[in-house]
């Protein structure tokens, strides 16, 4: 996966202006790539703030979060919402992790389905919670929609889930009646070529 040099895609996510990159993924689809972890301490705490307050009214007791990219926003919102902890799910198998609590899930950027995992000693701080499941970015909905099924299945319940901005449509089928939990602080397309060298926004 390569970045166009030339090429970047102003948005906000909240209050904070961004420039980001354009990368093609395919020769038919090019994002506009977010990666939080490089964006500093400052965007991530004014982030997670940000997000904090939007989903605040639904007064969440902890916050479930995909490594790598929500880490930095678990933290940040958890602490802006008063809370003293947070529950990580990965995506990349570990010897404490198995297999009994795990989903599968893809994603826009891997080419191949992996699963969503969550610490089994990490399960009781979820169970019986109003839960936030928070990302980086929703696209294809995959990874919320596997982080859900854990979430449920640790008979919790997610109550609301904040992301820093949505790309496209395509996550509204997956999410299916959870989308009207979701809570965002920008949006933005996917990307098509159109033929002649330029590209063409799909919010669809």
């Amino acid at each position: 996966m390569s970045t166009t040099t030339d090429r970047t895609y102003p948005t906000m996510v909240g209050s904070q202006a961004v420039e980001l990159p354009l990368v093609p993924l395919n020769d038919d689809l090019t994002i506009a790539l977010l990666i939080c972890v490089d964006m500093g301490v400052a965007f991530a705490e004014t982030a997670g703030r940000e997000l904090a307050e939007l989903m605040r009214p639904a007064q969440p007791e902890i916050v479930v979060s995909v490594a790598t990219m929500g880490i930095p926003i678990a933290i940040e919102a958890s602490r802006a919402l008063g809370l003293d902890d947070y529950v990580i799910l990965h995506k990349t198998p570990k010897i404490h992790l198995g297999e009994t609590w795990s989903e599968p899930v893809s994603s826009i950027t891997t080419d191949t389905t992996q699963r969503l995992r969550v610490d089994p000693a990490r399960v009781p701080a979820v169970r019986n919670k109003r839960v936030a499941v928070v990302d980086d970015v929703v696209s294809t909905g995959g990874s919320l929609s596997a982080a859900l099924r854990l979430v449920r299945r640790m008979s919790a319940e997610p109550v609301v889930i904040g992301c820093l901005v949505t790309e496209g449509g395509g996550w509204k089928e997956a999410l299916g009646e959870d989308v009207a939990l979701v809570r965002s602080l920008g949006a933005m397309p996917l990307f098509h070529p159109d033929g002649s060298g330029g590209l063409v926004e799909d919010w669809g």
